[in-house]
């Protein structure tokens, strides 16, 4: 089935999404498959809110899976230097989960594409 071309906001953020797509973290693809992503933005819009999530409140997420595949997800986006743990002063028994530079690099290129394909919606 064919449908005809979207509005311009849909082409907009269609567009947005090719451009997200082919990012690349220091010019080598960093794997990062849909749930790891959906997890990390979840992490770093809580940080962005003021309020770092714990690594017991993230794998608590049951919407974006077990706590035993939180627990992976959140080891594996460690290892790839997306995600910084941190205990805050006074309280070694919580560790915080939030973005990496490497991360708001990201979030970054992603602001700066949105942005691009605003423009011609916007003109």
């Amino acid at each position: 089935m064919y449908v005809e071309k979207q509005n311009p906001l849909s082409e907009a953020y269609l567009r947005f999404l090719q451009l997200a797509k082919a990012f690349k973290f220091d010019n080598a693809e960093v794997e990062m498959d849909a749930n790891e992503r959906a997890l990390l933005d979840v992490l770093a819009l809580c940080w962005y809110e003021g309020q770092p999530m714990s690594v017991r409140e993230a794998i608590a997420l049951d919407h974006l899976g077990s706590p035993a595949t939180l627990h992976k997800r959140i080891t594996r986006l460690r290892q790839k230097e997306l995600l910084i743990a941190f205990n805050q002063d006074g309280d070694r028994r919580a560790k915080y989960l939030i973005p990496s530079e490497k991360t708001l690099d990201f979030y970054g290129y992603l602001g700066r594409n949105l942005q691009k394909v605003q423009s011609p919606v916007n003109e």
